[in-house]
């Protein structure tokens, strides 16, 4: 019984280990979509009354962060 249950530990972490890997590749998604949001503010191509993308781009990316607590 101990080695079905270790098969299910093991499955389990490597679902786990899945999952993390894929917030840290959303985390990079993110992190360079405000990058490129904060380029294009300050080359004069995004105007302050249009920041509800930054403002959603960096609730996702805390998002994350707090899911990985």
């Amino acid at each position: 019984m101990g080695t079905k249950d270790e098969l299910l530990l093991q499955h389990e972490l490597q679902i786990m280990a899945g999952i993390l890997e894929s917030k840290a590749q959303y985390r990079k998604i993110v992190k360079a979509g405000i990058a490129k949001w904060v380029k294009d503010f300050q080359e004069g191509r995004i105007e302050i009354k249009t920041v509800d993308d930054l403002k959603k781009l960096i609730e996702i990316d805390i998002q994350l962060q707090r899911e990985e607590l």
